[in-house]
């Protein structure tokens, strides 16, 4: 937990909180101005007590009862103004804060490595980014707000008062000590519970994001029940968590008033022992009503405070997680698309064991590349190492005879297109989802050659807006194969030298899979071309396949040689072809 790294306690974390607040120093000062100005009127507010007793109603001194109305008005006018300044000063300060803090989560997101993703939840993730930021809006607004104005009023009563008996503010102040304890233990509770509460969340967001993604799986499978069971779980215990914040945050506050009140009802008897006139006594005690209110004040925010750091304990252990690797320096224009892999092993961070062993492969120029094998036997995670999507752990892989990791990932990324069974399409246009990223200029007839190669150009003509047609998130308004020919479409339009195919065809009918396979031929020729292979129906033309087991190569040759060889490839071939028949 991010709470027993020094680098997180609360200190630290609140303080790197404020170094956000940095860049708009000018209007968190006329804040601060605001804050100060607002505390002189609740002194002056207390201060003008006495004479108003004293002089307007004992003595009806008439120059007194002229100024007294006008000093009020005046008190409270510069109140609105103070108010004002503080409040939306802050406020204009945090909601900045906040918006860089989601810039900043979001480039995070964009830079992270594969391999975070792999371990992570969308649905978490999405709630440190909603829910945990959300949370600083207060630790940055609101709570400084309180925390400076209220300190400042009560400092600056606390003076007025010792102006006026020094025993009594004296005697007031024996209960600070108890008043502090009290807050400390308080605040590791509160913390604590934060951090409980953002899981919780996380839970929350996780399981919904889910249920969601899986309705059809859900509806077709009758899993409705069990969700629900596993919802309400998670639901019971994200409110059982608030509800033990809720309860500490209403025993805490009414017990730090109750200690101010004992000491409150030590004054008013020694009061009446002072020499104190009538004025005098009243100014001392709305000094000291008000500082009460600004206290409780102050008690009452801890558990938002809490929230905060818990919040900002949790967002900055994002914020500091190692991003991509982006170490290469040279850049390399088209390449020829020669690969050499030379003793790669691969082994993921929490396992000792490797997913690959001692890989050796050298591909041609413009080689179509099959890669087959039971599932689990390494062939995504072999071809997820050429574009870095994660790091080796031993040997080297060769681009035109660069090793990979001397080539930045920008340069190194542009040399190859990819295709994938699970397509992704963004909320966007279709020419958008066509031309995307670094081919945004693209002309408009270069999106319509592209479409036409995919075949995509046939279903796009017949939409309401044509290429402009918004496809919805995640092309939920498509079919999955005008799904698939966007992806082929964006894969032909990119024009790489290396192009990654992850079963490209799979979720189109048969029709359309003949016109496909044959715009893809077309697209391979003359580009190194890396098949992974779930149908060897689709790689018999290749011109090597290569078969994988347990993370090691055990056969290399073409379709007909490996046939002949009657090894692993020919009895992956004769189960296919079994079930095919059946």
């Amino acid at each position: 937990m991010p709470v027993d790294n020094p680098q997180y306690d609360g200190k630290t974390v609140y303080r790197r909180l404020l170094g956000y607040v940095r860049p708009y120093w000018t209007i968190f000062l006329l804040a601060i101005a605001g804050m100060v100005l607002f505390s002189l009127t609740e002194v002056a507010f207390a201060w003008i007590v006495q004479p108003t007793l004293d002089d307007g109603f004992v003595n009806k001194d008439p120059v007194v009862i002229a100024w007294l109305p006008l000093a009020i008005i005046t008190i409270f006018g510069t109140r609105i103004i103070a108010t004002f300044l503080s409040d939306y000063g802050m406020a204009w300060v945090a909601r900045s804060v906040i918006r860089d803090m989601r810039s900043l989560m979001f480039g995070q997101l964009l830079h992270l490595p594969v391999s975070y993703y792999d371990t992570h939840s969308s649905g978490t993730l999405m709630s440190k980014m909603v829910y945990d930021v959300e949370q600083l809006a207060d630790a940055s607004s609101n709570i400084i707000t309180i925390l400076i104005r209220d300190s400042l009023t009560i400092l600056a009563l606390l003076g007025f008062m010792f102006y006026n008996s020094v025993t009594l503010t004296v005697i007031m102040l024996f209960t600070a000590p108890f008043l502090a304890l009290l807050v400390m233990y308080v605040s590791r509770r509160f913390r604590k519970l934060s951090h409980r509460i953002q899981a919780s969340m996380g839970d929350v967001s996780s399981v919904t994001e889910e249920t969601i993604e899986a309705n059809r799986e859900i509806k077709i499978f009758g899993g409705q029940e069990y969700e629900t069971q596993q919802f309400n779980k998670i639901n019971h215990h994200n409110r059982r968590q608030f509800l033990k914040l809720f309860a500490t945050n209403a025993l805490s506050s009414p017990v730090i008033q109750f200690i101010v009140a004992i000491a409150f009802a030590v004054i008013v008897y020694l009061a009446t022992n002072q020499d104190l006139d009538v004025g005098q006594f009243a100014a001392y005690m709305a000094a000291m009503l008000l500082l009460m209110q600004h206290a409780k004040r102050l008690a009452n925010i801890n558990a938002a405070l809490q929230r905060g750091i818990a919040a900002a304990q949790s967002v900055f252990q994002f914020l500091d997680q190692e991003t991509e690797h982006d170490t290469g320096s040279h850049t390399l224009e088209r390449t020829t698309g020669a690969l050499n892999y030379q003793h790669v092993t691969f082994r993921y961070h929490t396992s000792s064991e490797p997913v690959l062993d001692d890989i050796n492969l050298e591909i041609s120029p413009g080689e179509t590349v099959a890669f087959v094998g039971r599932s689990g036997a390494g062939k995504t995670t072999l071809v997820s190492l050429l574009p870095r999507f994660y790091e080796l752990s031993e040997g080297r892989i060769e681009l035109d005879g660069h090793d990979i990791r001397d080539l930045s990932l920008q340069s190194l990324r542009a040399q190859i297109a990819l295709v994938s069974q699970h397509v992704t399409l963004f909320n966007d246009s279709i020419a958008h989802n066509i031309a995307y990223g670094a081919m945004e200029t693209a002309t408009e007839d270069d999106i319509i050659n592209a479409a036409n190669a995919a075949h995509a150009y046939e279903f796009i003509e017949k939409l309401p807006e044509g290429f402009d047609t918004e496809v919805g998130e995640n092309g939920v308004l498509l079919s999955g194969g005008q799904r698939q020919r966007l992806a082929i479409a964006r894969a032909i339009l990119k024009d790489a030298p290396v192009l990654i195919l992850d079963e490209a065809t799979s979720a189109l009918d048969t029709e359309s899979e003949r016109y496909i396979q044959s715009a893809l031929e077309t697209l391979m020729q003359d580009r190194t071309t890396l098949v992974i292979a779930h149908r060897l129906s689709t790689i018999e033309r290749a011109d090597k396949i290569v078969v994988m087991s347990q993370g090691r190569i055990v056969e290399t040759g073409n379709h007909a040689d490996l046939l002949s060889k009657d090894g692993h490839y020919a009895a992956l071939h004769r189960m296919q072809f079994t079930e095919a028949t059946a």
